[in-house]
Parts: structure tokens; sequence; C-alpha cells
């Protein structure tokens, strides 16, 4: 006999919590979650929720989640069992606040329009070339073992060559080799900086929404800009020397040369440390971008950080950070400490593609069709959003800061948007102080989607 549709619900969350997987403490997932999961109205889902109360499995209130407040031995024994939730938020690490989670999570879903995500599309992966280089890669192989602490001096040494055509000059000894951006920002926070030290950057900021220096006991404080980047005169310190340290990531907008010789200027005057987050250089799109501030820095007050997640593929999980041999020295023993290096064959995979013309011709398509991604962007906005948005034309980068007229709210507009298939990051997320901005991507979805998710956009805000 087929079992009515709420008791699938209750032996799925039975089975959840016999196994360990929803542990005493946890919240499991919304009715809205579950009801859509099953394919069911939220009705069935509550009878099913009520009869696990009932059996005194599971907890609600008013307003809050549903939590898991007993499993099978613990109903059966006199003896309660560990509730890990309780050790959930007492780590040093800060979770990520709820909508930046959500967002994670939705970004892994293939039926969804991606306007959201920092990365290339599928359709822009050279498929054919990395079949080429992996091979080479692995006709040259012997036993892996692990690699030097600063990392493989191939990859090292081809990071130096490549750099070098940017204005950069560093040699092997002075490179990191780490697992992307987002490593290199969490070695700084933890091997670089004192607790209670401020961290100055843009506003809005890709750092906003992540807690790598709030958890290491960093304050952040945001910058006031212009179309240009950074006004220095906001930049006057705040705190004594020792105290500050001044972070940067041009996403779209370019600082242009003067400004940027007037700022390493005065961060070298106010012994000012820096560091440049410069993993979208290679993905300008109407001229190249002025030469990073690195390459203008002759006291190594500079910590450059790059990375290939953004022009090649994130999974590779290959990024570098370029600096004094001492600091790099001190962040490699910490890198040890945590991983004992990146993945050896990804750095070899990585050097091949450096090393060779692969990469460059790899770049040269890539541009061109970011090209064509943000005109059809572009093109769909001025046809469908207009009368409600404004925005500034990127001059590389993934990214289009759409400005939401103050009428519409951008926090329904995103929960509508994802209600309907459609994920795009609320402003919010990045700190941006008016609530009114969303951010959307060219980079991942289809040309195809890219239209219909801003007619979509288009549709929803006329009926909010």
């Amino acid at each position: 006999m087929k079992k009515p549709k709420y008791q699938l619900i209750i032996d799925f969350i039975k089975e959840k919590i016999a196994k360990g997987e929803w542990a005493i403490g946890s919240p499991i997932p919304s009715q809205r979650n579950l009801a859509k999961q099953f394919d069911v109205n939220r009705s069935t889902v509550i009878t099913a929720l009520e009869e696990l109360m009932a059996d005194g499995l599971l907890e609600g209130k008013a307003g809050k989640a549903t939590i898991v407040t007993n499993n099978t031995w613990t109903l059966m024994g006199s003896k309660s069992s560990t509730n890990w939730n309780e050790n959930v938020t007492v780590g040093i690490h800060k979770p990520s606040v709820s909508m930046v989670q959500e967002i994670n999570e939705a970004e892994s879903n293939s039926n969804l329009i991606q306007l959201s995500k920092g990365e290339l599309s599928p359709e822009m992966f050279p498929l054919e070339e990395m079949k080429v280089i992996v091979q080479k890669v692995s006709n040259q192989l012997t036993s892996f073992g692990y690699e030097e602490p600063k990392g493989n001096i191939k990859l090292r040494q081809a990071i130096s060559d490549y750099l070098k055509v940017r204005g950069i000059e560093a040699s092997p000894s002075s490179i990191l080799v780490v697992s992307g951006a987002l490593q290199a920002l969490h070695l700084i926070s933890i091997g670089l900086l004192k607790r209670g030290s401020t961290v100055l950057l843009e506003m809005p900021s890709y750092l906003y929404s992540l807690t790598v220096f709030e958890s290491a006991g960093m304050e952040l404080q945001g910058l006031t800009m212009d179309n240009e980047g950074i006004i220095i005169d906001s930049i006057y310190p705040t705190k004594e020397k020792g105290k500050n340290i001044l972070y940067t990531i041009p996403t779209g907008a370019l600082m242009k040369e003067d400004r940027r010789e007037k700022l390493i200027a005065y961060c070298e005057r106010e012994q000012l440390p820096v560091i440049e987050d410069d993993v979208y250089r290679d993905l300008w799109i109407d001229n190249p971008p002025p030469i990073p501030l690195k390459a203008m820095d002759h006291f190594g007050n500079v910590l450059y950080v790059g990375s290939l997640s953004k022009t090649l593929s994130p999974g590779l999980r290959i990024g570098w950070i370029v600096g004094s041999e001492s600091v790099i020295n001190r962040l490699a023993d910490l890198k040890m400490q945590s991983d004992y290096g990146s993945s050896t064959l990804s750095q070899l995979v990585a050097a091949e593609w450096l090393s060779s013309n692969f990469y460059d011709d790899h770049l040269h398509k890539v541009r061109e069709q970011l090209k064509t991604r943000r005109k059809v962007a572009l093109d769909a906005m001025d046809k469908y959003l207009s009368p409600y948005a404004t925005w500034d034309i990127p001059k590389g980068g993934l990214f289009i800061w759409v400005k939401i007229k103050p009428e519409f709210k951008v926090k329904r507009l995103f929960e509508k948007a994802l209600s309907n298939n459609i994920l795009l990051n609320p402003g919010s997320i990045y700190a941006e102080k008016s609530g009114q901005f969303i951010r959307i991507s060219y980079g991942y979805a289809s040309l195809d989607e890219i239209n219909e998710g801003i007619f979509q956009l288009r549709e929803i805000i006329k009926n909010q």
C-alpha cells in the first residue's frame, strides 16, 4: 500500500535524526523548503511536523525554526544526548550572514538563472586545451610528495614571468602559492595583523561578504569612493601606526594612474600596508587597466594577491601572494601548518597554463566573450529596467552594479527573484549603504538566461 505523503516526510526526518545527520539542537529545513522538496502543500508538511512534535522528536515555536530536541535513544534513556548545536557558535570563526549562506547554497543549483556567480560560464571553459595540458602533465608525473613550503618552483617561476609582463618584478622566493585568494586573506589575517586592527576598504566591497578578518579580531572601516575608486583624503589615519591596513579589490571601476601614484605615495608616507587583491585584472574589456599598485611599490609595502579562479578555473584552487621575503616566509610557514601545501597536480597544471601560449590565447577569447555578454546584459537592461533603475557601464570584470529606485525594495526583489528561479546578489551583503543596489553578473549565465533573467526582474519590480 502506498504511504501518504505526510508519512514520507515523517520517515525522511526520522532517518536524518537516526543517522545523526540532524543532531539534537539542529534546525530542520523550513516548511517552504520541505513542501518544495516533496512537492506537497504546506498543510501536508505541518501534519508531519505535528506528529513528530507529539513524538517528542521536534520542537517548534512561532516565528522560530523547528529544531531537533531528541532522538530515539534519548527518548528511551534517562540521560540526554550531546547537543552539538550548542557548540556551533562558540568557535572563533564567525558564520557568514544568513543571506550569504543562502546565496552560497543556491549557487550550486543548476535550475536557477545564475545572475550572481563571480566566475566564468562553463561555455568559456577551455576544455580541449585543459585536456592537452593535463595529458602533458600526467605523462611527466613521478610520485607525489609534499611541495616546498612556498609552492612548486616551476609554478612560482611561471608566476614570476607572468607578473613581469604586468609590471611587477618578483622573484620566485617572494611568491607564495595558495589555494585561492581567500586562503591568502586568511593567512594574512591570522599571521600579520594584530587583533583590534582596522582594515580600511572600499565601500561596497567583496570583503564585507566574508568574515575572514572579523573572525581574526579586525574591524572593517569603509572609505569614501568616487567613480575612480578610493578618495585618498578619506584615508587619514584613525589609529596609531601599525593598527591599520588598506585592502583594495578593483572589480569594474578602475583607479587611474595618477590616483594610484598618489595612493602609493600616501601609504608609504604613512607606513600604511596595502593588500592589493587583483584577481580581476586580466578580465578587462575595453582597455588594459593601469599597472598594479604593486608595480609602484619600492618598499615592500604592498602584498599582492592573484588567482586563476576568475580567469581560468576556480576548481584548480590556485592563487598567489607576492611580498617581501620575510613576510612570504611567515605566511608559507602558516600555510604548511594549515594544509601542507596546495595540490601538486593543480600546481603543475597551472604552471603549464602560465608558461605556455595557451593562457594568453584563452584570455583573449574570454575578453571577447565578456564584451558580448556585457552588451547582451546592458541591452536587456536598457529595454526592461530603465524605468526602474540606473547603472554604470563596467570597464571590465564580470559585474554590473544596478541602483534600484527607492520605491522598490531590494530585499523583496531578491526573495521574489529566488522564488522565480533567479539568483542575484543584493548590495547589502557588500555593505552598500543605500540598500538600493543589486549586483548582476554577466559572466556565468547563458546569453538567453541573461536576457530572460533581466526580463523577469522587470516583471517582479512592476508587480511589487
